[in-house]
């Protein structure tokens, strides 16, 4: 009854509410209003509000009807329906619309222009948008800051520098929306030095940045690394009065998480009157980029408590946190909230569970996380290679890999995808296979060979026995070898008693990081290994004679969402008493069954019975009896170690897994070891 009584004017109000509050079912009802108490056609106006309405709200069709029996459609009726098209993604829809408009006569606006120079731009068609430039200078209209600056926007998106930079000159007034787009596009295209040029010229020219200036030039020093401009910013943005400004605020925990200031990022996020749900996955995505990915878990945790929202990015950078630290359990409970918030099959969600699982030795899991996304990218076979690699499936990793362009319809391989399929070869002494894959990237696909790639070649040539063969490659290399290239051709020298090379690669190593106490361990287990104990201890007084100290070798084990960590020798856990009688019961069946100590592997000088008890407390075998007595029967025993797993414990860890009837699986900082019924799937412990 109230409906009946409301004015033209009054029912546009309507309409633009109904657009404002995103409510079909008001404008359908306005909409039923108007044809029922107005002449047809309705006034000009009103049809233009229609159109805009139905097309903002994503019923093209319906605002295209309206289009066609309005009789006196204008630039608005035009430029509404084109706009709308536009903001829901239909470019392709939007252009052709705007080619029928120009059809009719009807040459576009100021408002009109910009989104056409948008939907050229999103498509990536440059023939298209110079053809729209064209149009806006016969029209007059190029010299309007929005027009000039939506057409500047459009060459930098396909990619037109040149022409970009043409565009940006020639503008008569550049406001700062124009300079907003100057900086974004050129973070975006890579160029974040350029963007910090263009931030000074800005400010010498007497401009104020707003939080997009902020946060673009904070994009800028995280891409580049730059934290000394970064902090600089920062104190601009309390001189600004922006230090409250939740955008601004979520720029600087992603710029200091980028530049490895996490405390800094924790003090920004710990001082934020209000946060938003990018607030907390910043933080979140800053703790896992700097491997603080226990803090990562538990801010997650937390932000459910809090009732945050959540984003695929914030689930998809925890799950990454359990693939770092090998939390299988917490990843599934994130898993089961993806499914819950319906975000498990997007693309970043996706390829983060297929990467978690893979790390966290489920492959199975994996192949299906896999499986189940309706749409793949480069990042998610590249997850999957990954997890073939740690597997040592080489077979499945090249399979897949067979399946990329151009030997397949699947994307190109990069850089990482190399690093990942040589790695695999690695693992599984496939030299064959790896040589033919390591002399193809540059030729079949363009790729350059970096340190990564060069370092799996070697580690491959070592793992294999062909230490001399490495030595010599690394003497062809193109490029300076680094650490991890000395590093593999070292540890190879060390499990094929090569002590002549392992001495020149160490000394090469020392050069480069001489601090680094792996480096010097390695030197003193290559000559204890091979016997040579008076060399071994001289390396480790050098150590203490310079201050370096090994680094602590960690096993550890989840029982009931509770980590317990180990060490060698570790008598500080409540159930020390039931460990020890559990080992020397395992060592005693062990022994029966024709196990016995690799004594090479204690590296001191010590008497026979010394070395036995010395190997016998690894820390992974501390964390394996723990397994054994608190984890029930048909549960797997997953054991995670900071370090590499020894030769001993894994000769052990396959006869106790024989003996117990146990799936045993334990990730070290190379692999996975999955033993069951006295069998490793990674053959050597290597």
């Amino acid at each position: 009854v109230v409906m009946t009584l409301l004015t033209a004017n009054a029912l546009g109000s309507l309409l633009a509410n109904a657009i404002s509050t995103s409510s079909m079912r008001l404008g359908r009802v306005v909409h039923a209003r108007i044809v029922k108490t107005l002449d047809s056609p309705p006034p000009p106006f009103l049809a233009n509000y229609l159109i805009n309405m139905y097309s903002k709200l994503d019923h093209p069709d319906s605002a295209r009807l309206l289009l066609r029996l309005t009789p006196s459609r204008n630039v608005v009726s035009w430029t509404s329906l084109v706009s709308g098209l536009v903001q829901n993604g239909h470019f392709s829809s939007a252009l052709l619309e705007f080619l029928e408009m120009r059809r009719e006569g009807v040459f576009p606006n100021d408002f009109t222009f910009p989104c056409a120079f948008k939907a050229a731009a999103s498509l990536r068609w440059p023939v298209t948008g110079k053809q729209i430039h064209a149009l806006s200078v016969k029209c007059g209209r190029i010299l309007d800051v929005f027009v000039g600056c939506s057409a500047f926007d459009m060459y930098c998106k396909t990619k037109l520098r040149g022409d970009a930079r043409k565009m940006f000159d020639e503008i008569p007034q550049r406001n700062l929306a124009t300079w907003n787009a100057f900086l974004s596009n050129s973070v975006t295209d890579g160029r974040p030095r350029e963007a910090v040029g263009a931030f000074i010229e800005f400010r010498k020219i007497g401009g104020h940045p707003n939080s997009i200036t902020f946060c673009a030039f904070l994009n800028a020093c995280s891409d580049g690394l730059l934290l000394s401009l970064g902090e600089q910013l920062h104190g601009l943005v309390f001189c600004s009065g922006f230090d409250t400004d939740v955008s601004v605020c979520n720029g600087l925990i992603d710029f200091y998480g980028k530049c490895k200031k996490i405390h800094c990022s924790e003090t920004v996020f710990a001082e934020m009157g209000t946060r938003n749900a990018v607030s907390w996955c910043s933080l979140v995505a800053a703790y896992v980029q700097n491997h603080e990915d226990e803090k990562a878990s538990l801010l997650f945790l937390r932000s459910r408590k809090e009732i945050v929202e959540t984003s695929d990015f914030m689930i998809s950078s925890t799950l990454s946190a359990c693939a770092g630290m090998a939390g299988l359990e917490l990843g599934r409970s994130v898993h089961a909230h993806a499914v819950k918030a319906c975000v498990e099959r997007t693309i970043f969600v996706g390829s983060a569970l297929v990467d978690m699982y893979g790390k966290c030795g489920c492959i199975e899991d994996s192949e299906q996380a896999f499986d189940e996304m309706p749409e793949k990218n480069l990042v998610t076979m590249n997850s999957l290679i990954g997890g073939y690699a740690h597997q040592g499936q080489v077979d499945m990793a090249l399979a897949l890999f067979d399946q990329m362009a151009p030997r397949g319809s699947g994307p190109a391989p990069n850089y990482m995808t190399f690093v990942s399929v040589l790695s695999a070869c690695s693992r599984a002494g496939d030299v064959e296979n790896g040589m033919e894959i390591f002399d193809s990237m540059k030729s079949s696909y363009g790729i350059e060979p970096g340190a990564e790639h060069y370092s799996c070649v070697v580690d491959m040539l070592g793992r294999a026995g062909m230490v001399e063969r490495a030595y010599e490659f690394i003497k062809k290399m193109p490029i300076q070898p680094t650490i991890s290239v000395w590093g593999a051709l070292q540890n190879a020298c060390r499990m094929h008693s090569k002590p002549h090379l392992g001495v020149l690669a160490a000394e090469n190593l020392f050069k480069l990081d001489p601090k680094d106490s792996g480096n010097h361990v390695l030197l003193s287990n290559t000559f204890a290994a091979a016997g040579r104990w008076a060399e071994a201890n001289t390396v480790r007084e050098e150590m203490k004679g310079v201050g370096i100290r090994k680094g602590t070798g960690y096993s550890w084990v989840t029982v009931k969402n509770q980590i317990h960590t180990f060490q060698a020798k570790d008598i500080s856990h409540r159930m020390n008493k039931e460990i020890q009688t559990m080992l020397s019961k395992l060592r005693n069946e062990m022994e029966a069954a024709g196990y016995k100590p690799d004594l090479k592997l204690s590296l001191y000088d010590l008497e026979e019975e010394e070395k036995a008890a010395e190997v016998a407390h690894h820390s992974e075998k501390l964390a394996l009896a723990f397994g054994l007595l608190a984890l029930p029967l048909g549960v797997p025993i997953r054991i995670t170690k900071n370090l590499r797993i020894c030769g001993d414990c894994h000769s052990f860890f396959k006869f106790v897994s024989g003996s117990v009837k146990r799936d045993i699986i334990v990730r070290d900082n190379n692999r996975f070891h999955r033993f069951v019924g006295g069998t490793c799937s990674c053959k050597d412990y290597w």
